[in-house]
């Protein structure tokens, strides 16, 4: 656990922050080669993508607060703002992205799906980078384990302060129990979905909304499999976490986009 990686006087970097910054330079970097050849340029694209991930990170921050809200901002609302300190929902995000995103198309006259198309191909990569400075600071840790895979983060941490509150340990421990780098498992499975995303972007032209469905179905999965290995504090819905609740319904909307897509092939236009 590393959330400060560098103190220069007044100037801190931390961990979170900076990879945040470098996965959004890296869906930018992966948006701008798949639109070679079209109106969408590296500027078109960076406009783009700073106010979404403006309203990604409002969003995710709001989604977050809602969801410990109980157990960590009631006490201490002046602590919402110090999203530096990491703590963000994902799905939040993606609401908050996604309405910037509506308003895009409708004002610089461009279809929904293939927009969605383009940055849903590439988000995984900034989602990876993004779940890496989680581990980093040590947000949205795993359950306690005792596997080869566990790693233990030091007194202090958002893991420590869990299992003290849960009398796992006590306020005098030097480090928290091994957890699960729940983090870690969801940046490599959101790379290998970039990647694969990546690819079918290039090799569906014919098939507007196709690449939009996949991410849905893709990630949705991903994240349903995860919560349970979470170790964090996870508002519930019924038997199930918010986040699967959240990741059952995206998975359904992608099905349906994928059927309907399949069904009524229009190809994609890139604008140009």
């Amino acid at each position: 656990m590393h959330s400060t990686l560098l103190q220069l006087g007044p100037i801190t970097i931390k961990a979170f922050g900076l990879m945040m910054a470098l996965g959004f330079l890296a869906a930018w970097f992966a948006a701008v080669r798949l639109s070679r050849g079209t109106h969408r340029n590296a500027d078109y694209i960076a406009s783009l993508l700073v106010w979404m991930m403006f309203a990604g990170v409002v969003g995710a921050r709001f989604g977050y607060v809602a969801e410990h809200w109980t157990s960590e901002f009631a006490s201490h609302p002046a602590a919402i703002i110090r999203i530096d300190q990491g703590g963000v929902m994902f799905y939040g995000g993606l609401i908050g992205a996604g309405l910037v995103l509506a308003f895009w198309t409708w004002r610089h006259h461009e279809h929904l799906l293939d927009l969605s198309d383009l940055l849903l191909a590439v988000l995984p990569l900034g989602h990876a980078f993004g779940r890496i400075g989680c581990f980093l600071n040590g947000c949205c840790h795993g359950r306690v384990s005792h596997c080869p895979l566990a790693v233990v983060f030091p007194a202090g941490s958002p893991a420590w302060s869990v299992q003290c509150d849960a009398g796992l340990i006590t306020p005098s421990a030097s480090s928290a129990l091994p957890v699960l780098p729940t983090q870690l498992f969801e940046a490599g499975a959101n790379f290998l979905i970039f990647l694969f995303l990546y690819q079918l972007y290039r090799r569906t032209p014919g098939h507007r909304g196709v690449v939009t469905a996949v991410y849905f179905m893709t990630y949705s999965v991903v994240r349903f499999l995860i919560e349970p290995l979470r170790g964090d504090v996870r508002m519930s819905v019924g038997a199930v976490s918010i986040g699967q609740a959240i990741s059952v319904a995206i998975f359904m909307v992608g099905a349906a986009l994928l059927v309907w897509c399949l069904s009524n092939p229009v190809s994609r236009k890139p604008g140009v």
